[in-house]
Parts: structure tokens; C-alpha cells; sequence
């Protein structure tokens, strides 16, 4: 598994890195298909935030969280994407059980910030869309940790979007043409 580390506004000893990757790399234990970690940690106003994301086989898995100290904040958000990794293995048996054996991939990319851009939009992120419903959706915004979710509905072809909208409550957009 290859691991990539990104330090904003602090540096990290080698014995923090160390135990960093020794610890993100039982990731494996969990889930054999991860290829690259990133793990972002950021120094702001006398806190920590580590970010770490999976790349699960095109499937991006993501936990963010702030301590005062690093290795408190890294310990935390390996919490979180553990039971990430947990929850999305579990939905992929209840998936083989119901039959869908069929998988879908996820990815992100990131292009380059083109000099006419806008300079109202702060960030362009261009995502693959696949056939899913929108069960399949809401679970995976919910393992990347975002609000929402732009999807290619698997009924209809059109693209649509699940929304956090609550604790436990979810919306769908659905284009009317």
C-alpha cells in the first residue's frame, strides 16, 4: 500500500510518520483492496486535523478530525475510516446475499486550476458516474463523510443527487426535464 503524507502549517518527527504508517497499514486486515493512503495534517490556532483517505479499489473512504495534538487526532480519524471500512464491507456481503454481484468504482480527480476560472469557485473536483441506486449512493457519501452525493440514477439514466438532511434522514434530487 503506498502512503502519502501532506503536512500544512507543521512538521511531523520520523518516529510520528513511523508509527503513522505502521498504524494505517492493518488498514489491509479490514479491507485487502486499498492501494494508497493519503494522510493530510494541518496545524491551525494551536490544533491538529488529520485527514486520512482510502483508495479502496476505486472506492474513496475518508475520516477527518482535530485534537490538540497530532497522534491524538491521527488515532481518532483511524477510528473513524476503520469503521468505515467495517460498514462498507458489511454492505458489500448484504449486496452478494441479495445477488448484485456486479461492482462499481468510484473516483476522483482534481484538475489543474485553469487561469479564466472563476474566482467565485474556490475548487473543481470532476467525478466518474456510474449506475447505482440511490440506497448505494447515500451509503457511499456516508464513506466519504460528505452532505451529498451526485449519482446516475440505475432506473432512469439521469443524474441525481442524495442529500443529508438530517440524524437519519436522507433526500433525493431528481431532474424533471
Amino acid at each position: 500500500m503506498d502512503i502519502r503524507f501532506v503536512q500544512r502549517g507543521c512538521e511531523i518527527d520520523d518516529r510520528l510518520r513511523d508509527y503513522m504508517e505502521k498504524k494505517i497499514s492493518k488498514l489491509e486486515k479490514f479491507f485487502r483492496r486499498i492501494m494508497n493512503c493519503q494522510i493530510v495534517i494541518t496545524h491551525h490556532k494551536g490544533s491538529f486535523n488529520v485527514e486520512t483517505t482510502a483508495n479502496a479499489n476505486g472506492v474513496i473512504l475518508r475520516a477527518e478530525e482535530d485534537a490538540p495534538e497530532p497522534r491524538k487526532a491521527f488515532d481518532q480519524s483511524l477510528k473513524n475510516l476503520e469503521r468505515r471500512i467495517k460498514k462498507y464491507n458489511s454492505y458489500l456481503k448484504d449486496r452478494a446475499q441479495l445477488g448484485a454481484a456486479e461492482e462499481f468504482t468510484f473516483s476522483v480527480e482534481e484538475p489543474e486550476q485553469d487561469a479564466e476560472a472563476s474566482p467565485a469557485i474556490d475548487k473543481v473536483k470532476k467525478i466518474e458516474v456510474h449506475p447505482m441506486e440511490a440506497g448505494e449512493a447515500v451509503m457511499q457519501m456516508e464513506l466519504i463523510g460528505h452532505s451529498f452525493y451526485v449519482f446516475q440514477s440505475a432506473a432512469t439514466g439521469e443524474i441525481n443527487v442524495v442529500y443529508k438532511r438530517g440524524e437519519n434522514s436522507y433526500g433525493l434530487i431528481e431532474p424533471v426535464r
